[in-house]
């Protein structure tokens, strides 16, 4: 089995990216937070910082684009080729209001004649590999045949499938027998996307579809860093201090990152509206770290986190927390 990161804008930056590379068994291939490009967009305008080559030690990076617009795919493209990447991935899957009020990610998937014409165009001209995260659909799984047929008739890398509607948002549970359409009839190889918080999860899946070769880990992978040690059978119980290690380096980067105590504070509150689920007592320390107002007493309370409270063994993401 192949394991992918799923990107989380505002999460899984270079700076987790890399240091989860570092602290854990590292994924296949990490897929960034979406680019959305520009045409006058320099390489080291903020919207590519991400993934410059140099800010990328060690994982496999797959860039995401967020367009639907293919000039300026093909732009960013040529832009990605400079820095040495030979695979894309085109963003059709993000459900953000902002994101679907534009007609991209999911909301391009209610378009399916421009969606085809954008893809003649981008394919046409491609030089490095593409492929491409979807969604069922904007509004109802049954779409999805038809956005299969328009997939179908070029020739993607990987068709990774998140099986929920842009209306499901991240609601409900996936849709697993419209996945099972996807993956039978997809002329291209296909990866797995949605729900897969614990090693429980993971072997539910598999039996269900022993046949699949991929899957991608996202709210699941950045609650628990080691699932795919768990997995895999190589960390079982994760101890505190690889976990502590992995915080205090992921603390330190975005320190020298980013200029102001409020931004680093507001950072790492992300990264713990995540992690937190690991350990006893979880949503108590959890309600502390939001209400945090400085590092000062942010440091206090993960400290007496790391030194009083234990990891749960096997414990993973629950949406509804």
């Amino acid at each position: 089995m192949k394991f992918y990161m799923a990107p989380l804008e505002g999460i899984t930056g270079y700076v987790f990216r890399n240091a989860h590379y570092d602290f854990f068994h590292p994924a296949d291939k990490y897929f960034t937070p979406f680019i959305t490009p520009g045409i006058k967009s320099r390489r080291t305008s903020k919207a590519l910082k991400d993934v410059l080559p140099e800010n990328n030690r060690g994982p496999k990076i797959i860039p995401q684009i967020l367009t639907n617009r293919a000039d300026e795919f093909i732009y960013t493209e040529k832009q990605l080729i400079e820095m040495g990447y030979d695979e894309i991935n085109l963003n059709l899957g993000c459900p953000s209001g902002t994101v679907v009020g534009k007609g991209r990610g999911s909301g391009f998937l209610a378009f399916r004649e421009e969606l085809n014409i954008f893809l003649e165009e981008i394919y046409n001209t491609a030089e490095v590999k593409i492929s491409i995260k979807t969604r069922l659909g904007k509004e109802r799984p049954e779409e999805f045949e038809a956005l299969l047929d328009i997939y179908n008739q070029y020739p993607l890398e990987e068709l990774i499938i998140h099986p929920r509607t842009r209306e499901d948002f991240y609601r409900g549970t996936p849709n697993l027998d419209m996945f099972r359409l996807g993956f039978e009839k997809s002329r291209c190889p296909v990866c797995y996307n949605g729900n897969i918080f614990t090693v429980s999860d993971y072997e539910a899946f598999c039996r269900r579809f022993p046949e699949v070769t991929s899957v991608m880990l996202g709210r699941g992978l950045v609650a628990a860093p080691a699932l795919i040690d768990r997995i895999l059978g190589e960390g079982k119980a994760v101890d505190k201090a690889r976990l502590r290690a992995f915080h205090d380096r992921v603390y330190s980067e975005y320190e020298v990152m980013l200029s102001g105590e409020v931004p680093l504070l507001y950072k790492m509150k992300e990264f713990w509206n995540y992690m937190i689920c690991q350990f006893t007592n979880g949503k108590k320390y959890g309600k502390k770290i939001r209400k945090a107002q400085s590092l000062k007493k942010y440091h206090e309370i993960i400290n007496e986190l790391f030194e009083i409270e234990e990891l749960i063994d096997g414990a993973g993401f629950k949406p509804n927390d």
